[in-house]
C-alpha cells in the first residue's frame, strides 16, 4: 500500500511528451508507481478529468529573505511552484556578510518590521536557518556577483586587481562547497556594472567547474552602458569562454529604440545554441518591470562607494542636475513618467501605488527631482511600463525560455504583505497558462509545463526534479486548465491565484482546493540529487 496515491489523472511528465490517463503511487517523499494498475493508499485523491504535471519550478526569484521572514511565504505555493532558486541579478544580499553588508541587510528587514540578530555571515549558516524555518517550497541559493564583489571590494568602480580576483574565486568555491547551485551577475547594477568580462569569465569558469549554472542580468537591455545587443552577445561569449551553462534573465527588450527587436534576442540564443553553447533565458509574462530606485532611475556613476555617497554627491547642484539628466532618459524608457509606478517605499506607504507624475505633484516638483528626494530619504523600488506586448509574446514563443518571476515568495497577510509589489510574485505561472496557453494560445499545454517543469530542472541540473518519473520526489500539481484565474493585480497585488485542486511537496499534500493546509514540507536544496 502506497502513502498516497492519485488515481485516473491525465498525467503530464514534463518532457513534452503526449500525456497519458494514469495511477500513480507516493510512498514518502518520492513517486514508487506510474502506471494503468489498480492501486491503493493511505490516502487518495481522485484526479479524473484533471491534469496531473510536476510542480512548478521558478528558476529567477529574489526570496532570499522570505522564508526567514515567513516560512509559509504562500504567494507562490498556491499557484503550483515548488522549487525557487533565489539569488538573482548578482544578489545574495544574505550572504556572504561583511559588516558593510550586515547592516544593509538589517535595513531590509527593518523594511518587514523585523527585528532579528543576524548570526550567520556565510552560506551554510544562512541556509541552515531557512531549513530551520521549513520553507513551505522547495529551495536553491546562488551566489550573486554584485553581492561577491562588495564583499570583496565594497562599492569602488574599478577592475578586480589579482588578488581581490583570487578572493572571489575562492569564495564561489566555498559556496558551492557549503551547497550554492549557481552563480548570478548583475552586470547593470552597481557594483556589478564595475567589472569587466574579463573578470566575470574567470569566476564563471569556477561555476563551470562546480556544475552550477550562471545566470546574468545582463549588462543593458536598452540604450544605456553597453547597449542591449552588445550585452546579450557579452552573456553569449561568456559561455563560449567559459563553458558555463548560462541563463539569460528576464529576457527583454527595453524602450523605445528596442521595442519591436524582441525577436533578434532569440536569433541571438538560436545561433548560440546551433554553436553548441549552452545559453538559454527564461521570461516574466508581463509588460511591466520592477526594480530598485537605484537601480532603474540613477547613473552607475553616481553610485560608487554606495548610498551615503550617492546622497552627498546629490548635495552639489551641478552634480544633482547631471545626475536628473541622465534619470530622465530612463523615465522616457518606461513610457514616460506615467510608467513608472512607486511599488515599495517604506520611508512614506502613502506614495505606494502613485506614478511619477501624481508624486511630483504632491511634492510640487518634476518627476526628476522626485526621484532624488525619494532616494534621499529612502530606497525602495518601482514598477515600471518598460515592455511592449508584441515583444513579451515574441519571447514567449520561444522553446527554451523558461518561464520565472523575478519575484518574492510573499503572503497576504503578515510582514510580506507590505507595499505594492509586482503581481508576479503572485500570478507568473498561473498568468502564463491563463493567457499564454488557454488565451491567446502563444504557446501549447505541453511546452508550457515542460518550460515550467523539467527544462528549468535541466538547466540547474537537478537529476529528481522536474518530471513525473519512478524515484522522482512528488512535487506534483493537480488542476483543470480553465479553472486557472490570476488575481493579483498592479493595483492590488496581494492576492493568491486560483485553480489549483491540489499541490504536493516532497509527497505531502500542501494545498487543497487553492487553499494551503497545515504544516511546511519544502525544503534546502544543497545538491543536484536532493
Amino acid at each position: 500500500m502506497y502513502d498516497l496515491v492519485l488515481l485516473n489523472g491525465n498525467v503530464n511528465f514534463g518532457d513534452s511528451s503526449k500525456s497519458k490517463k494514469l495511477n500513480i503511487g507516493i510512498t514518502g517523499e518520492k513517486i514508487s508507481y506510474i502506471g494503468t494498475d489498480t492501486i491503493n493508499g493511505k490516502e487518495s485523491i481522485d484526479s479524473t478529468g484533471y491534469e496531473v504535471t510536476p510542480g512548478f519550478i521558478d528558476l529567477h526569484t529574489h526570496s532570499d529573505l522570505s522564508f526567514i521572514v515567513d516560512p509559509d511565504a504562500d504567494s507562490k505555493l498556491v499557484q503550483g511552484v515548488t522549487f525557487e532558486l533565489m539569488g538573482n541579478c548578482g544578489m545574495s544580499f544574505s550572504a556572504p556578510l561583511s559588516k558593510d553588508n550586515k547592516y544593509q541587510l538589517q535595513e531590509r528587514l527593518n523594511r518587514y518590521g523585523i527585528n532579528k540578530e543576524m548570526d550567520w555571515n556565510n552560506f551554510d549558516d544562512w541556509l541552515t536557518e531557512i531549513e530551520n524555518n521549513i520553507p513551505s517550497i522547495n529551495v536553491a541559493a546562488q551566489i550573486g556577483h554584485g553581492s561577491l564583489r562588495s564583499y570583496v571590494m565594497g562599492m569602488e568602480a574599478r577592475q578586480a586587481n589579482p588578488d581581490e580576483l583570487n578572493k572571489m574565486k575562492d569564495e564561489i568555491q566555498k559556496a558551492c562547497d557549503q551547497g550554492v547551485l549557481g552563480f548570478s551577475t548583475g552586470l547593470w547594477y552597481a557594483p556589478g556594472s564595475y567589472s569587466s568580462a574579463e573578470e566575470i569569465i574567470e569566476l564563471a569558469k569556477i561555476a563551470n567547474r562546480n556544475n552550477i549554472l550562471y545566470s546574468s542580468h545582463i549588462r543593458s537591455e536598452s540604450d544605456d552602458s553597453s547597449g542591449l545587443f552588445p550585452a546579450h552577445a557579452e552573456a553569449i561569449e561568456i559561455a563560449r569562454r567559459s563553458g558555463v551553462r548560462v541563463q539569460i534573465s528576464h529576457v527583454k527588450s527595453v524602450g523605445p529604440k528596442f521595442w519591436g527587436r524582441g525577436y533578434e534576442l532569440i536569433e541571438g540564443i538560436e545561433k548560440a545554441r546551433n554553436e553548441g553553447l549552452d545559453v538559454a533565458g527564461d521570461q516574466y509574462p508581463y509588460y511591466w518591470s520592477s526594480t530598485p530606485i537605484s537601480g532603474c532611475m540613477f547613473p552607475r556613476w553616481s553610485l560608487e562607494g554606495g548610498r551615503e555617497k550617492t546622497i552627498l554627491r546629490m548635495k552639489d547642484s551641478d552634480i544633482r542636475e547631471k545626475i536628473k539628466n541622465e534619470t530622465t532618459n530612463f523615465i522616457n524608457r518606461f513610457h514616460g513618467a506615467k510608467g513608472c509606478v512607486l511599488a515599495d517605499y517604506p520611508e512614506d506607504t502613502n506614495l505606494e501605488g502613485l506614478d511619477l507624475i501624481e508624486i511630483s505633484k504632491i511634492k510640487n516638483t518634476t518627476p526628476e527631482e522626485s526621484v532624488m528626494q525619494l532616494y534621499e530619504k529612502s530606497e525602495g523600488s518601482f514598477i515600471l511600463h518598460s515592455m511592449e506586448e508584441k515583444d513579451v509574446n515574441e519571447i514567449a514563443k520561444y522553446k527554451y525560455m523558461c518561464v520565472a518571476s523575478d519575484g518574492n515568495s510573499l503572503k497576504a497577510d503578515g510582514p510580506l504583505s507590505s507595499g505594492k509589489p509586482h503581481p508576479r510574485s503572485y500570478g507568473t505561472n498561473t498568468r502564463f497558462i491563463e493567457q499564454f496557453v488557454s488565451g491567446n494560445k502563444i504557446v501549447s499545454f505541453e511546452e508550457a509545463i515542460f518550460r515550467m517543469t523539467s527544462f528549468p530542472a535541466e538547466r540547474l541540473s537537478l537529476k529528481k526534479r522536474g518530471k513525473i518519473a519512478l524515484n522522482f520526489f512528488a512535487d506534483i500539481n493537480i488542476f483543470k486548465i480553465n479553472e486557472i484565474k490570476e488575481n493579483a493585480t498592479y493595483v492590488s497585488p496581494h492576492q493568491y491565484s486560483e485553480g489549483m485542486k491540489t499541490v504536493i511537496v516532497n509527497g505531502q499534500i500542501s494545498v487543497i482546493n487553492g487553499k494551503k493546509v497545515k504544516g511546511r514540507h519544502g525544503k534546502v536544496i544543497r545538491s543536484f540529487s536532493d
